[in-house]
């Protein structure tokens, strides 16, 4: 007596569950990249903005930037013309709504602001008042009136 079988038998399934599983072990990877590569470039559009804000700081406020602290940012939003509605979150941060960083060098001449890139950490630690970055910037993404480096935009 023949039978026609409707179902999957077990081995079936697991072949075509571990199939599945060896697919998302491959992709899980690759959409963390891509994210990654999404949040840079979301830095670098809200860092270049910021920048913006800060030259126009610069010019209707006597040729000053703005002091480094808590407030920089809110200080930027109330320039004319309005460069930015609110200060921005940066996308790399362990916390939520921790903002970008900015530092001067001692003689208010050179400033740069940076976020902390992919691994979180803060590895930029200022600026020199040759304008040259001060720390290790090695994945931090940064805008600076100073000289450019790896992460510079």
């Amino acid at each position: 007596m023949k039978r026609n079988a409707k179902g999957f038998t077990l081995v079936e399934l697991i072949i075509v569950i571990s199939v599945i599983a060896i697919l998302v072990g491959i992709a899980l990877p690759r959409l963390r990249g891509m994210i990654d590569e999404g949040n840079t470039a979301r830095a670098a559009s809200e860092l270049r903005a910021l920048q913006a804000a800060v030259e126009s700081y610069y010019i209707h406020n006597s040729k000053v930037y703005p002091p480094t602290g808590s407030t920089w940012e809110t200080l930027l939003t109330t320039v004319k013309p309005t460069l930015i509605g609110s200060a921005p979150g940066d996308p790399f941060a362990t916390t939520a709504g921790t903002h970008y960083q900015y530092g001067k060098d001692t003689n208010g001449k050179y400033y740069i602001i940076w976020s902390v890139g992919p691994d979180a950490t803060a590895d930029v630690t200022g600026i020199s008042t040759a304008g040259a970055v001060s720390g290790t910037p090695d994945d931090d993404i940064y805008v600076s009136n100073g000289t450019s480096g790896t992460g510079g935009f």
